[in-house]
Parts: structure tokens; sequence; C-alpha cells
């Protein structure tokens, strides 16, 4: 039987500027970051706003297969109670399936380090051409035994840990993802003689998710010492608080918020954080850079809601380092297509080994309506075309969140674009289609 694909989805077109509060669910990063360290820890670890997406379902499962629970709350799904397994070793000869999650791939196979038996690995026959092979090189490096059922440094795989994890120094190439050095820390205290990590190339992208790492760490009582590219972690107990809240994911932010300047008018977002370690808090001041009025209110209690207003005019941004914040890039081009000026995004050239190659991807959604970009060796140039030049298309997603809610983004000001695949924003945002046509309004859109 022949199975029928979903039709695309027709992207709603902005009539009338924005007036609109959305609520972000927890960042992606944060959870699973969470979800690990709690899996290592003595204790159980109540984990409040946990964002519910694919990617955090795939990690709980990953995690169950180990031997640990992950048991929502009957009355509130984003409150998860997680408890380790009682004597602290993973459950092995067990399989762990991936699907296109990075943190899943990269951050699970070094817990199976402490695992009782072989673990094998297997993910979304896209997720087979997402590099692994530092983070494997590393484990090796650490004794782990890696039989590959296909490419080296792909999935599918199985880890055959080793009799003892002793650790000591590793090295690795990490210049195609921060998620090789991450997944070697978040498991690092368990080595009976901790670890010194050093990253070999000449690029680190996304040194602000290595913070994230660090700091959570941190929270669950763990030192680690940053020298240039090397890491110390040494060995010593992990535990989260009992309670921890996950921040909103403000990446996940910048399509609702990016949507301010292209349609006009107002989006805000509550539950802003003061600090974070998000690379997407560095959001309000690129939209700022673009011609945005950023605003921020604070309640009694102290919760904060962020503003961002816009008459629909957009600044081009020159020469911009994104390296900082490379998963906000799609939201970014987005606007980008619109602006007055050109703009080459640079620092990211390692988005070409996400769920996709988004740079590539950008680039060919772009030319297709009508829109002018081309790849750089590290980024992306977009330039500014009228829009009544542009025009609607069927616009694809390649299995990729961010290029579904790069689409949407565009469909507020080119009427006619209809999304292959939205449903992949389930990935990070359970309902994002629901959250959008809110946003817009039902009676304001055609």
């Amino acid at each position: 039987m022949t199975e029928t694909k979903p039709s695309p989805w027709r992207a709603p077109f902005a009539a009338e500027p924005l007036n609109a509060t959305v609520t972000i669910p927890g960042s992606k990063s944060l959870s699973n970051r969470y979800l690990i360290l709690a899996a290592m820890g003595t204790r159980p670890v109540t984990l409040v706003g946990l964002l519910r997406s694919r990617d955090t379902e795939l990690m709980m499962g990953a995690l169950e297969s180990l031997g640990v629970s992950c048991t929502p709350d009957p009355d509130d799904g984003t409150t998860v109670v997680v408890a380790p397994p009682k004597n602290g070793v993973f459950t092995g000869r067990s399989s762990v399936f991936c699907g296109l999650a990075g943190t899943v791939m990269r951050f699970v196979p070094a817990l199976a380090l402490y695992a009782d038996g072989p673990v094998r690995f297997d993910g979304d026959e896209q997720a087979y051409h997402r590099p692994m092979g530092p983070i494997l090189d590393g484990l090796e490096q650490l004794g782990a035994r890696i039989d590959y059922e296909g490419e080296k440094g792909r999935l599918p795989f199985t880890l055959t840990p080793p009799s003892r994890a002793v650790g000591g120094d590793v090295s690795i190439d990490s210049s195609s993802s921060s998620q090789f050095i991450s997944g070697l820390l978040l498991a690092a205290p368990k080595l009976e003689n901790g670890l010194k990590l050093t990253h070999t190339g000449d690029h680190l992208p996304s040194l602000p998710h290595i913070r994230m790492t660090m700091a959570d760490l941190e929270a669950a009582g763990v030192a680690v010492r940053m020298d240039a590219h090397t890491w110390t972690v040494r060995h010593g107990s992990v535990q989260l608080p009992e309670r921890v809240a996950v921040e909103p994911d403000l990446s996940n932010a910048a399509p609702f918020l990016g949507a301010a300047l292209i349609a006009g008018g107002t989006v805000r977002v509550p539950n802003w954080p003061a600090r974070t370690t998000q690379p997407g808090g560095l959001l309000p001041e690129y939209l700022e850079r673009m011609g945005a009025t950023v605003t921020v209110t604070e309640t009694v209690d102290g919760a904060r809601t962020l503003a961002v207003t816009s008459d629909g005019t957009i600044h081009g941004l020159g020469d911009f380092d994104m390296s900082a914040a490379g998963e906000i890039a799609p939201s970014l081009a987005a606007l980008l297509v619109f602006a007055d000026g050109p703009t080459s995004l640079t620092g990211i050239g390692h988005l070409r080994g996400h769920e996709t190659n988004r740079l590539e991807a950008l680039v060919t959604e772009i030319r297709r309506i009508g829109g002018a970009a081309e790849e750089l060796a590290d980024g992306i140039a977009i330039h500014p075309v009228d829009v009544e030049r542009m025009h609607g298309a069927v616009m694809e997603t390649y299995a990729d969140h961010r290029m579904a809610t790069f689409a949407a983004m565009l469909g507020l000001r080119i009427d006619g674009i209809d999304v292959v695949n939205v449903e992949t924003t389930r990935k990070t945002i359970p309902d994002f289609v629901g959250l959008w046509t809110s946003m817009i309004g039902v009676a304001r859109h055609r």
C-alpha cells in the first residue's frame, strides 16, 4: 500500500501588524543536558518546565533503555521525575534510538562507558549523514570499542564499554560541532581519573553551548576548568538539586520575535531570563541592530517579559559574525531576505553538519522564492531584493525544524508559501502551527 504524504501547510500571510504574547516551551539544550545530569546522580531529580518534544522524548527513551526512570507528572507533562539506576550502573545489552537528535547521538554514547554491557545506537536514516567521528574517537581513547555497521564515524554502531572507565587525557577535533566536547564533559565526572580534554582543531563552533554545559555541570556540583581549548574535569559525584526549573528555549523564540520585524507590530515572550547561558540570549541585541525596539517589563514577583516592536523596517547587518549563536542563523536569514542592505553571516560553516546542510538549504529556498543569496566558505550572503519581485512557492524543510520555521517566517510577507513537512517542528516546538496561527490571529490572515 502506498503511503500518502500530508499536503504542504500554507503559511499564514500577516495582513496587518501583530500584537501577540507567545509562551515558548522549555529549552531543548537545557532540557537534554539536565536529563543527562539527573541520570548520572544518586537520587531522583524533578525537572520543571521540561520541553516535551521529539528530541526530549528521544532522550528520555534513550535513558530508559539504559535503566533510568523518567516519570512525567500526570497533571503536568512538563514536570518529570528522573531517577538514576539504583547502583549507578547503566543497563547494557540494550539499544538506543537517536532519531535525528544531535544531543542524543552525541551525549548518550559517553554514558554507555558506564554500562554493564554493549549498547547499540541507531537513528533515522538522515541521521546516518551526521558526523559522529570525534565523540567516538574520544570514547575509543577512553577504552571503549566501537563496531560500525556502516560508514566509520556514523550511525549505526555498537559501543562496548571498557572493564574500567579510567579516564585521562583525550584529544579530539570538535571543529564540526561543539556537542562532541559537551558530550564528553557531561560524562567526565564518573571517570576514575577524571578527564583532560583537548580540542585539536583551529576552529571551535558555538562556544556558548560549551559554556552552558560547564554551567550545568557546576550546578550539579562538578568543577570544570577551561584553559584555551583544554577542559579539565576531576572525578567526583554528580547531583543536580532536588528540583530544577528549565528556562524557555530562547532560540525557539527567534521566529516569533522576528515575526514582529517582518509583519510589524509587537510580539512579547514571557519568562525571559535575566541571565542565561543560552546562545539565544543574544537575540534581543541582534534584533535591535536590525531596527527593532526591545523592551523588558518585570512584575513584582520577578517574572520578566521581553517585547519586540517594529514598523516592518529591517536593516542589513553587513559582515556579521554569528559564531556565538549559529542555531538562530536560519531565523535571522528569514529577516534578512527583507532587509534594506546586504548581510554576510559568517562563523557558521558548521551548520553544514546539522539536520541538513543548512547553508545550502537556506540558499536554495531563498532563491526558490525569488530572493538572492549564496554560500560562503564559512556562512551565507543575503542580498536585498524588492519584495514585489518575490513570490510564493512550495518550500522544502529537509526534515529540519529550523528550515520549517524559516519558511513560515517568509510566509508572513510573501503570500502563497507552502511548507513541506511542517510537523518536523515537533523536534523542539510541540505545537508550532498552533502557536504561530494564534500569534497572527485567524481573523487577520488570508
